[in-house]
């Protein structure tokens, strides 16, 4: 894969928000102009937007490239394999910006989530921040089923990975870069519960997540395929419990040079962040 170095702004990207799409050509465009105009209204740092193709088979990646040659600050990176796992490997493998984060293409979650989620990784103070429909606070529109499905995930990670993080699945991931180079490899899976299966790792390591509790609103054109994502996502959990033991040298080679209990240097320190709008 190509690196491409296409940010706003000159010096260091700052934030680099990754969009996993397939077979997507009815919302890309839109949803990539979107967050094009809130980042340039609202966020005060260099960043740029990598639409992730995941072999789409429609006009999804034609309108992708569209998009690059319109928005300054826009890449696209064409995988040959489906995975949303694999795209964000991939691609936050490949940045060169200091702090990483993805979305999912329908815009799920409300935007003004954006800012505390990426400001504790800039300062330094936590390692990974989720978005989380569970935390208190939160304000989440689905129906009874995925409710029912979610919240019943989320107990089995804590009764059986002893997790401390509410919401595994929501997606609305930032994670500092530096941090990304020493939990990515360890990451095994390349669809769905590569999501559970970093911030498993990273509370293994001793590493801090923070939470935001985010305004969601359930998109009914989702491609997720409920069943097969119950079945995969059983088989990880067992998987994770299964290999806690393989996994501990290298886990404890990452909680004694990034884990909690030493200081960790300001990432960005300036300009003064734009302060954001209210009710977008």
């Amino acid at each position: 894969m190509k690196r491409q170095s296409n940010s706003i702004g000159g010096g260091v990207t700052v934030l680099d928000v990754v969009i996993p799409v397939y077979n997507e050509q009815e919302q890309v465009a839109d949803s990539v102009r979107t967050v094009h105009a809130y980042l340039s209204e609202q966020f005060a740092y260099p960043f740029r937007i990598t639409i992730a193709d995941n072999a789409s088979t429609d006009g999804t990646l034609h309108l992708a490239h569209q998009v690059q040659h319109e928005l300054p600050g826009v890449r696209v990176v064409h995988l040959d394999q489906k995975g949303r796992g694999r795209a964000l490997k991939q691609t936050w493998l490949s940045s060169d910006a200091l702090v990483l984060a993805y979305m999912d293409v329908d815009l799920s979650t409300d935007l003004d989530a954006l800012a505390p989620l990426t400001a504790s990784l800039m300062a330094g103070h936590s390692d990974v921040a989720i978005g989380s429909r569970l935390a208190r606070g939160a304000n989440v529109v689905r129906g009874a089923k995925r409710e029912f499905i979610s919240r019943g995930y989320n107990q089995l990670l804590r009764t059986v990975l002893r997790v401390r993080f509410t919401d595994a699945q929501c997606g609305f991931k930032a994670i500092r870069a530096d941090v990304a180079r020493e939990l990515l490899p360890l990451v095994k899976d390349t669809t769905w519960f590569f999501d559970t299966e970093l911030l498993v790792l990273a509370q293994w390591s001793g590493l801090r997540t923070h939470e935001v509790p985010v305004d969601w609103y359930d998109d009914p054109d989702s491609r997720v395929d409920i069943p097969q994502t119950i079945k995969d996502d059983l088989a990880g959990v067992w998987r994770l419990w299964r290999t806690r033991s393989q996994l501990r040298p290298s886990l404890d080679r990452i909680r004694r040079s990034m884990g909690r209990g030493r200081l960790l240097p300001v990432v960005v320190t300036a300009p003064a962040p734009v302060p954001m709008a209210v009710g977008h």
